[in-house]
């Protein structure tokens, strides 16, 4: 094992506010690295929990959680969205760089252990990210976590990552001082921080056999991060830090269940991924865009909306993205709203006025941007038009009702989970996400969303 004597010339600046990550200035996904451990042939799933499940939160507690979090990961997100390097970067004091502001809270929680003996920890999935994370020991300041924190010196297989790896690309332009070793610089959005060192470790994930050598930061400083139900994030975006790439996964897939339930949602790597349904998986498909200005998302194009018997009188290139890098949607598992460019979530909010046969309520919830009155009967014989996002290829998903409608009988309203983003870009978040197995083909460079019910995996 590494001696922890020479952690201080190791260190490497992340300042971490969630979970999303943009680490690259290249202009196609990081495929290139060679993959660091050996996974087993036939893949492997780790069940997912929500990081609500059990906190015996009313619905309006859980409600005003999702938006909270949101809130965060949207602010950043339009901050990156406008490409101006004015305002989308933050120097870091003290270090002659500039990096870029990302954001976001996660909301789905994997189980994994680290290290030899193996030690059980708690991290955040986050497809917006691409850093494997978590706190180390000895650790100067950290912030509460449900596990034990990770000690490498009680690891035998524990390594850090020297300057000479090609985890530690000194090309990248948010690597520095990378002569003294692996320092890297990873800013989020948000209020929070954290410094470490990268280093590698054998990892197990859910039914997997032990992976060796995989790459993570070790965080020995941390501030405000609010990642109460875990102690760090596993990043799932297209970057060589990410786990899919270290695995050299072509296909990873999530199942998120009902937002309402305490059951368990279920994330696939390699063969487990399509989960048998790769003879019609096509069928549920859509092209993943790349953006060469942020090349670790995930993006697809909307080119249409249909609410009920209304086709969105919007432009075709309302959600496309642009030759600036700007615009379009991207699929987020830490946000759980959806958030639509403004004019598209206007077109869409006159749609569902004209065709509910309710009032629209004068007292909106905070945050949610159109509630409508529901009767004493609650949501009995209420009828919600179908909601229908026509994907470039000419997919079209048609999502269940809870999908896009959170009711609150108990408040006497209704409001749609769609929200306006501002002028930037959009966000298919995870609750519009729910009991669909939502399939990332990296080989193919598709996405598919195959309805499922997604407590049965």
């Amino acid at each position: 094992m590494a001696s922890l004597l020479s952690l201080p010339s190791l260190l490497f600046l992340l300042v971490i506010i969630t979970s999303l990550l943009v680490h690259s200035s290249s202009t196609r996904p990081h495929r290139s690295v060679k993959p660091r451990g050996t996974m087993l042939p036939g893949g492997f799933r780790i069940p997912l929990t929500h990081v609500d499940h059990g906190r015996k939160l009313t619905k309006s507690q859980r409600v005003q959680g999702w938006i909270q979090r949101g809130k965060y990961r949207l602010e950043a997100f339009n901050l990156m969205a406008t490409n101006d390097p004015g305002s989308n970067t933050t120097s870091v004091p003290g270090i002659n760089i500039q990096a870029p502001v990302c954001a976001g809270n996660g909301e789905y929680i994997m189980e994994l252990t680290i290290g030899s003996p193996a030690v059980p920890v708690s991290v955040i999935m986050d497809t917006g990210s691409d850093l494997i994370w978590t706190q180390c020991m000895p650790c100067t300041q950290c912030f509460q976590q449900p596990t034990p924190i990770f000690n490498p010196a009680q690891s035998s297989t524990f390594q850090i990552i020297p300057h000479t790896s090609a985890m530690c690309d000194c090309e990248n332009k948010y690597v520095f001082n990378c002569n003294n070793g692996c320092n890297d610089s990873y800013v989020y959005g948000g209020q929070s921080s954290t410094q470490g060192y990268m280093a590698e470790d054998t990892f197990i994930f859910g039914d997997s056999a032990p992976i060796n050598n995989v790459g993570f930061g070790c965080g020995v400083d941390n501030q405000g991060l609010g990642l109460t139900r875990g102690s760090g994030i596993v990043g799932l975006g297209r970057g060589p830090f990410s786990l899919v790439s270290q695995l050299g996964v072509d296909q990873f897939s999530y199942c998120l269940p009902s937002m309402g339930d305490d059951t368990n949602g279920t994330v696939f790597f390699g063969a487990q991924a399509n989960v048998n349904y790769s003879t019609i998986s096509a069928n549920y498909s859509t092209p993943l865009i790349q953006n060469p200005y942020q090349p670790s998302l995930y993006y697809v194009y909307v080119q249409a909306i249909t609410v009920g018997r209304i086709l969105l009188p919007i432009s075709k290139d309302t959600l496309a993205l642009n030759s600036h890098g700007n615009g379009g949607m991207i699929l987020d598992s830490g946000t759980t709203l959806t958030y639509l460019r403004a004019k598209a979530f206007y077109a869409l909010k006159t749609a569902f006025i004209s065709q509910m046969q309710l009032n629209v309520s004068e007292t909106p919830q905070p945050g949610l941007d159109l509630c409508f009155d529901l009767p004493a009967t609650g949501m009995t014989g209420v009828v919600v038009p179908k909601l229908v996002l026509h994907f470039l290829g000419g997919f079209h998903l048609v999502l269940p009702t809870e999908n896009y409608v959170i009711s609150e009988p108990w408040n006497g309203v209704m409001c749609l989970s769609i929200v306006a983003s501002g002028n930037s870009l959009s966000i298919l978040g995870n609750m519009a996400q729910q009991n669909l197995l939502v399939l990332y083909d990296l080989g193919k460079e598709t996405v598919s969303f195959i309805p499922n019910q997604c407590d049965q995996f």
